[in-house]
């Protein structure tokens, strides 16, 4: 899957201040298929784009282009893997926050060129009460009352559970949203099924130990969401590679 192509031209402008030559004598293009473009899936040894552009300018960037294009591309390939063992369930694929520091923007376009979906940006998109702030705040129930109390406008509070006796409390205590945690897919269809019996719809989100060989299990409980941390984290870099020739 190919992902950080249409960053290219951006890069190029960066780098061709190194150039000191006017800029009239700069100009630069980057031409690509019309089939190729973020988000399709590449072939081996297809051309991806042709750049043209002033020899010093390309030595000096293209490490960088390379270095984005096959670790944005990578982790697009990894989630389409996850996405299509999934396929025809309810289930949707979840990215993290597990992400290399300054790249995060990056790798989650890179998930949605994969066909996946982004979960929160950071702390500020969304309140997810975790077992350290259940640990810190007083109790499940405290933790929840305040979250509940002191949210802003738009944020939904979404509780970690890890067993069907926190699944309880985290409901009775008006949870608007359940991750479910490092629970086998036989206790989430256990879950599943009690969330279920509540009036309203809760989306509910499956985490923690699911890889690729076990998707589909978790997919097939009836949860909406399944986050996986190694879209990000343990992608494989894409075989791309930049062949200059003089003109």
């Amino acid at each position: 899957m190919v992902a950080g192509l249409g960053a290219v031209p951006r890069f190029l402008e960066i780098f061709a201040r190194l150039d000191r030559r006017p800029p009239a004598q700069t100009r630069y293009e980057v031409v690509s298929h019309p089939e190729i473009f973020d988000g399709v899936r590449a072939h081996k040894g297809q051309v991806l784009a042709v750049i043209r552009h002033n020899a010093r300018v390309l030595l000096s960037c293209e490490r960088v282009i390379l270095n984005l294009l096959q670790h944005m591309s990578g982790v697009a390939t990894n989630t389409r893997r996850y996405v299509d063992t999934i396929q025809g369930t309810h289930a949707r694929v979840l990215d993290t926050r597990k992400t290399v520091p300054g790249l995060r923007a990056l790798e989650k376009y890179a998930v949605l060129c994969g066909g996946g979906t982004n979960h929160r940006l950071d702390l500020a998109s969304g309140i997810l009460i975790k077992n350290n702030h259940i640990s810190l705040g007083g109790g499940l129930r405290t933790a929840l009352a305040h979250a509940l109390e002191r949210r802003q406008s738009g944020q939904r509070i979404q509780v970690e559970v890890r067993n069907l006796e926190e699944l309880d409390e985290a409901l009775e205590g008006g949870a608007e949203a359940i991750l479910l945690d490092n629970m086998s897919a036989h206790e989430v269809k256990n879950a599943i099924d009690r969330i279920k019996q509540e009036k309203h719809w809760i989306p509910t989100e499956a985490s923690g130990g699911i890889v690729l060989e076990n998707i589909r299990d978790y997919a097939e409980t009836g949860v909406d969401f399944i986050s996986v941390g190694a879209l990000t984290h343990s992608a494989r870099a894409a075989d791309i590679s930049m062949s200059i020739a003089a003109e």
